[in-house]
């Protein structure tokens, strides 16, 4: 590649949150994660028309995993490039971006177990049917390995990076290692204030990937992630902060995980605690943050503990 690719942040808002997706530069434009249906009109076309770029032009969606806030726009922002664009996503998250149902469904099998609400189903469908803006067939199902062409000499290598959903992928833009990782990378948390992963022991691993193979030179968070002291990096982050950003992630997750496994080796308790059945590892960890706030990542972690202890019995 004979010059940097340019990147662009496009931010949508949404409730609390503000949704980030990255525009990139290229002879084929794309764009990474695509926030929830109202984002590519109301976000993303008015920020791309101050670039002097279109929406229309876009030709690549490349989804760093299935959340709903990272792939709800995806159908939307495919009709308004003229159904142009490929869409991209792993193979193990690509049920989500084929039916509203399946974001249903991994609500109750997971963190819905522990929330004790009962319209959490009924609430979930709602959100649902609202921020996807539709269901929809991926042009492409990547497994990690592959190099998409953005025409001329722009080139993105793709990395399967599991443990926040089993469909985590890093894209790399080669030539600069500019590395989009979704919210692979957790450090403390965002706004809940803990990270928030599946599968633990993937979700390790695909950190120290990143620090000691990919070892990017920019790195873009789904979301600005915080340090232990509460302040929130930035979303655009430099050689330096990522390998901080990447460290404090793997520093978190031991904690979290000699806690988990410490309690979990008395089995559950289920107390009147808000944090129950997982009130020890909270008080340990000196977590204070609301567990039912959406989207819980409390209870999605510590379940993927639980899960990963009973595998070993």
């Amino acid at each position: 590649m004979t010059q940097d690719v340019k990147i662009h942040p496009l931010v949508s808002p949404w409730g609390r949150f503000g949704l980030y997706s990255f525009f990139i530069d290229a002879p084929e434009p794309a764009i990474v994660d695509t926030g929830i249906a109202s984002s590519p009109a109301e976000g993303m076309a008015p920020a791309l028309e101050t670039l002097g770029r279109r929406i229309e032009d876009v030709r690549w969606i490349l989804l760093t995993h299935g959340h709903i806030d990272h792939l709800g726009g995806a159908h939307a922002l495919c009709e308004l490039t003229g159904r142009r664009a490929q869409v991209v996503i792993h193979e193990a998250d690509a049920h989500l971006l084929r039916s509203r149902q399946a974001h249903v469904d991994e609500y109750v099998a997971v963190r819905g177990q522990y929330l004790n609400d009962p319209q959490g189903a009924a609430k979930q469908t709602a959100t649902a049917q609202t921020v996807i803006s539709g269901e929809m067939e991926p042009s492409i199902a990547v497994r990690g390995g592959e190099t998409l062409s953005l025409g001329g000499d722009v080139t993105v290598s793709v990395h399967s990076i599991p443990g926040h959903t089993a469909g985590s992928v890093a894209y790399v833009v080669n030539g600069q290692n500019s590395v989009f990782v979704g919210d692979a990378v957790q450090v403390h948390g965002a706004a809940n204030g803990f990270p928030g992963y599946e599968d633990p022991v993937a979700y390790r691993s695909s950190v120290q990937y990143l620090r000691d193979e990919i070892r990017p030179q920019h790195l873009y968070l789904g979301h600005p992630y915080r340090r232990a002291d509460g302040v929130a990096y930035g979303v655009e982050l430099d050689s330096e902060q990522a390998r901080q950003a990447l460290q404090e992630s793997l520093d978190i997750q031991s904690r979290v995980s000699d806690a988990a496994h410490r309690y979990l080796q008395d089995g559950l308790q289920v107390t009147h605690s808000a944090y129950s059945p997982f009130a020890r590892v909270a008080e340990e960890l000196g977590y204070e943050g609301d567990p039912a706030l959406e989207p819980s990542p409390f209870f999605t972690t510590l379940h993927g503990y639980h899960t990963q202890f009973n595998q070993k019995l």
